[in-house]
Formats: C-alpha cells, sequence, structure tokens
C-alpha cells in the first residue's frame, strides 16, 4: 500500500538536519623524524606525523568531510590510508601505494579529501607503504549524529596497541625483501606508543595512564596498529561488554578478554566498579596462531596503568596484573572473534541473500624464486612467499592501478585473470600438506573483476603448506559479513547450515581461523580498485593479497572520478 507523504516527513526532516549540521574537518600531517627514547635505548630518529606516536586522533562526526593536507618532510615515500573508509566518490585518497596512488615523495604533498557518511564508531589510519606504519598511526573517531545505541558513557579512552623495534623498520623491510627471509620480531609491544614498566626499563614516560572515577562507565576504542601480531586485552579486576566492531554495532558481548588482530578494532564499555585509589594493570600479550612454528613473536607484554579518582592513590603497592592467557591459547581467541552478533538497526544494511559469484580463496604461506631484485637472495634455492588462490602479489613499479583502471589502459600493469579457485584441491590444513610441489607459487599482479552492485561470496580458506596460521585479511573500500568461521578444511554441506544470515558480524577485517576458513560476503557497489590482503605487513610484502576491480555503475554518481589535480606522479 502506498505511504502518504506524511509518514516520511520525519525521516527527511532528520536527513536535512543531519546534511545541514555536516561540517568540514581539516587537518595538517607534517611527516618527519621525530627523535625518541624506548625501553632505555639511546634516542633513535623514527617517522611520525606532527611530532606524536601516536599520531593525531581524527574525531568527525557521521556525513562529515574530512580534509588533511599531507606534508612529507620525511627522508622516504609516503602515503597514507583510512583504514575502514570507504571512500565512495573519493576513491584517489585510499591511500595504499601503487594501488590507488603513487606515493608521496620527500618534500611533496596531497591533499587526501574524503566523506564519512553512513560510518560511524572507531576506525584508524596508518601508513600504507613499508614498515612505516609501525610508526605512522592514529585513531579516526566517527561520533554518531543521533547517540549511541547503548548507554551514553561517562567517558572515551582511545587505547591503540602497537609493536615497537629498537631498529629502524625501513631498514628492516629493505633487508627482508633483499634477502626474502621474513624481518625479526618486534623487541616490545605498546600502548598508545608506550610499553609499559613490565620490561627491563624503568623510565618514568614509558607507560600511559589514565583515570577514572568510581562506578563511571567509560567506552575503551581499542585499536590494534601492530604490524604482525594479534594481541589479547585485559584490565585487571575489570570487565568488558563489546558494542562495536569495526566501526560497526554488535549485540553487546560480555567478556573479560578482548582479541584483535592486527587492522581491527573494538568498542567495549567498562565499568568503573573497583576501590577509590586502586590502580590496575591494562594489558596486552601476543597471540601466537602459528602451528606448528608461527611468526617470531615477542613472548612478552605491554602495559598501561588505569588509576581512580576521589582518594589517596596506592602507590607503595605495583598495580594488579591481569591473568594473560596463554600465548598459543586458539579457544579463548576463537571464541572471542566468532561469538561476535550484529546489532540489527533500522536502517542499516542486512546481509544479502542472494549471491552472484562465488570464490574459494586460499591463504597462506608458500616459497618463491629469487626476484631480480633480490640482491643478497640465495638463487639456488627458493625463498619465502605468501599467496591467495596460488598467486603471490606484486604491486605494479610504474603506473598505480587505479590510474590504470581509469585510463582503461591496464596493460602492464595488471591482468583480470585472478583466479576463482585454487589450481589444485588438497587436503589444505593436515600436516600432509606440507609438500614442496604445493608450497611454490609464481609472483603476478592478478586482479578479479567484478560487475558494478554484485554481490560476492568468499570462501577463505587457511593452508598448512608452511605452517597453520590466523590471517588477518582486511578488504579496502567495503565491510563485508561473516556467515561463518571454523577449523579444518571448508565442506560446504556442513557449513551452509552453520551460515548466520539473520545478525552476522559486519566487519572490514576478519582474523581467518589458524588451519580453518571463514565465508563473508558484500555487494560490489563501490567502483574503484580496491585491495584485499593479510593485515600482517610481513606477509603483505611477500605477497598475500589481490586486487577487485568494480566496474563504473549506471550513473555518474557511481563511477570512479577525474583524479585530484595535486595527485603524485609516480615517475
Amino acid at each position: 500500500m502506498a505511504r502518504s507523504w506524511s509518514f516520511f516527513l520525519p525521516f527527511a526532516l532528520a536527513l536535512i538536519a543531519s546534511v545541514g549540521d555536516a561540517a568540514v574537518v581539516e587537518h595538517t600531517f607534517n611527516v618527519g623524524n621525530l627523535s625518541i627514547s624506548q625501553l632505555c635505548q639511546p634516542d633513535r630518529i623514527i617517522t611520525a606525523v606532527n611530532g606524536q606516536l601516536p599520531g593525531p586522533t581524527i574525531q568527525a562526526s557521521e556525513g562529515d568531510t574530512v580534509v588533511v593536507h599531507l606534508v612529507n618532510e620525511s627522508p622516504y615515500s609516503m602515503t597514507i590510508h583510512w583504514h575502514g573508509i570507504f571512500q565512495r566518490g573519493s576513491q584517489w585518497a585510499d591511500g595504499p601505494a601503487m594501488i590507488t596512488q603513487c606515493p608521496v615523495r620527500p618534500g611533496g604533498n596531497y591533499t587526501y579529501r574524503f566523506n564519512v557518511t553512513g560510518q560511524e564508531g572507531t576506525l584508524w589510519w596508518h601508513a600504507h607503504i613499508s614498515f612505516l606504519r609501525a610508526t605512522v598511526y592514529g585513531a579516526l573517531v566517527i561520533l554518531p549524529r543521533s547517540g549511541y545505541p547503548f548507554p551514553k558513557p561517562d567517558r572515551e579512552e582511545i587505547l591503540i596497541l602497537g609493536e615497537w623495534w629498537n631498529a629502524n623498520v625501513v631498514d628492516l623491510q629493505e633487508m627482508a625483501f633483499l634477502t626474502g627471509f621474513p624481518a625479526r620480531q618486534a623487541d616490545a609491544y605498546t600502548i598508545n606508543g608506550k610499553p609499559g614498566d613490565l620490561y627491563n626499563c624503568s623510565a618514568p614516560n614509558q607507560k600511559h595512564r589514565f583515570e577514572v572515577r568510581q562506578n563511571e562507565t567509560c567506552l575503551l576504542r581499542i585499536i590494534n596498529a601492530a604490524l604482525n601480531t594479534p594481541l589479547f586485552f585485559k584490565v585487571a579486576n575489570h570487565s568488558f561488554t563489546v558494542v562495536a566492531a569495526d566501526a560497526c554495532y554488535t549485540t553487546p558481548y560480555k567478556t573479560d578478554v578482548v582479541v584483535i588482530a592486527p587492522g581491527q578494532t573494538v568498542d567495549a564499555l567498562m565499568a568503573a566498579d573497583a576501590a577509590v585509589g586502586g590502580r590496575y594493570y591494562m594489558a596486552a600479550s601476543p597471540y601466537d596462531s602459528g602451528v606448528p612454528s608461527g611468526p617470531p613473536f615477542s613472548r612478552t607484554v605491554a602495559t598501561a596503568v588505569l588509576g581512580y579518582d576521589g582518594g589517596a592513590p596506592n602507590t607503595t603497592t605495583p598495580p594488579a596484573l591481569p591473568r594473560m592467557p596463554e600465548f598459543r591459547d586458539t579457544d579463548t581467541a576463537h571464541g572471542f572473534l566468532s561469538n561476535l552478533t550484529a546489532l540489527v538497526l533500522p536502517g542499516r544494511p542486512t546481509v544479502p541473500l542472494a549471491v552472484d559469484t562465488r570464490m574459494f580463496v586460499t591463504v597462506g604461506m608458500g616459497v618463491a624464486d629469487c626476484r631480480p631484485e633480490q640482491t643478497l637472495c640465495n638463487r639456488s634455492s627458493t625463498v619465502f612467499a605468501s599467496s591467495m588462490n596460488n598467486a603471490s602479489f606484486v604491486a605494479p613499479g610504474n603506473t598505480s592501478m587505479l590510474q590504470a583502471h581509469y585510463d582503461n589502459v591496464t596493460s602492464g600493469v595488471y591482468t583480470r585473470d585472478f583466479p576463482d579457485t585454487p589450481p589444485v584441491v588438497f587436503d589444505y590444513t593436515s600436516d600432509a600438506s606440507d609438500n614442496a610441489t604445493m608450497q611454490y607459487t609464481t609472483k603476478s599482479t592478478r586482479v578479479k573483476t567484478l560487475r558494478y552492485n554484485q554481490t560476492v561470496e568468499m570462501v577463505l580458506q587457511n593452508t598448512r603448506l608452511i605452517a597453520k596460521e590466523s590471517h588477518p585479511m582486511h578488504l579496502h573500500g567495503f565491510n563485508f559479513f561473516v556467515l561463518a568461521q571454523s577449523f579444518g578444511n571448508y565442506d560446504e554441506a556442513t557449513a551452509v547450515p552453520q551460515f548466520n544470515l539473520v545478525n552476522p558480524q559486519e566487519r572490514n577485517t576478519i582474523a581467518v581461523p589458524t588451519g580453518g576458513w571463514a565465508v563473508i560476503r558484500f555487494v560490489a557497489d563501490n567502483p574503484g580498485i580496491w585491495y584485499m590482503h593479510c593485515h600482517f605487513e610481513a606477509h603483505l610484502d611477500l605477497g598475500l593479497g589481490m586486487v577487485f576491480e568494480v566496474q563504473d555503475g549506471p550513473t555518474p554518481d557511481t563511477s570512479v572520478p577525474s583524479p585530484p589535480g595535486d595527485l603524485p606522479l609516480c615517475t
């Protein structure tokens, strides 16, 4: 039955109010050298934004336009990725080097401009070139215009978890590439750029602190900015209610531990219900998902201190330390990551039920021949590589993929032949899959081309070719629904009945279970070139990525716009 205009009037007025209230949020990011001392080591130079670690927080409201002027005063080429932002109509601002833009060279500048309509919650930004996101990162918070769908917290705190090296990370990355072997593990984990005081260092500026009042509710915006490490996060004598993940609201989920993979964010309410004057450690420790021998994680713990206002603090007794999960506690990790569900709200996207394109994609580690540029490589043997469906991704060197797509001149830049299935069907996750024939892969720049508005269902299947491991797979330009996830080889007959088609969690980064699989579904309604890759930086460098090419839609509003005038050139 047709509805009268009076039915739509409240919605129209709300939309007009939202548009009318929209603002332009403008920042200048001066990327340059910062002298800093960590872990009682001598001062060393890192690359940072505005002399801060982490970099500045960008706070906007839903519907705002964000403008960031990047001024590159560092000795390295630079790009910034706005992790989780859809970039509808602003595809040139997505940021990954040679995918959607050429890097900003030292001494250069570029203005990123994008809109945050239809998104709210905790996201983040980071460098998307080399290992520079080890120190070039910060929070991006999008506030709702109509309030939270949970009781308003008394205060909010951003907690960015990271990794720290007592070495130049660009040099580490360069040596890893030249030799074909992954860079060494971090020297420490950090919370808001500081390792805490459980390391063998007692410098007073080494830990982050924040204060609450008794009986307050605090919204913790937790971000994993680590290069290579999933993390457990706990606060001694406190528990959480998770209310969002990757800037998508969740059904309230009670837990005493947060598990968060690189690239992911979690919003969690914490009741300040401990004693006045008390002090409690917040702690982050690694989840080592590798079997039999995962990446060389540093088995240490980063800490920060939660204190209570309103009473004399107990400074003679050390803060209480939470009991952290064991480093290989896959049960705890999987329990957290698989039990989140979406909070279904009016007007929010729901999972599409009809599927146009189905893909079965293996992800994991393997080996490949040395490339000519790998001058320190042992050419009598193979080196580490990683791949999706046995295609090990290499970014082009002279033209960005989005430029080639826009110009419709893709020859020599990429090919449209990324496979929907692996070349060989085998026992993906058993020890028997550890053989040299299956491990071998080749380097290429292959994309999967999609028609505008296609619905894609992708099975992400981990492999055991070298080691079982949880890979955090991030998709640029879209959120996706996680229909199911489990261990072993994917079996359609038993998996499909498990699909959650009612309130599946919505994310932009999925931690595919170690030795297991996950099924995701999304609608390709955002034209352009969109990277999908493992958010372990070491694995990305080794080729664990691919690209979706989404064709233009029927109207100018569903097409890739002309490139901005200040877009950096590759040559």
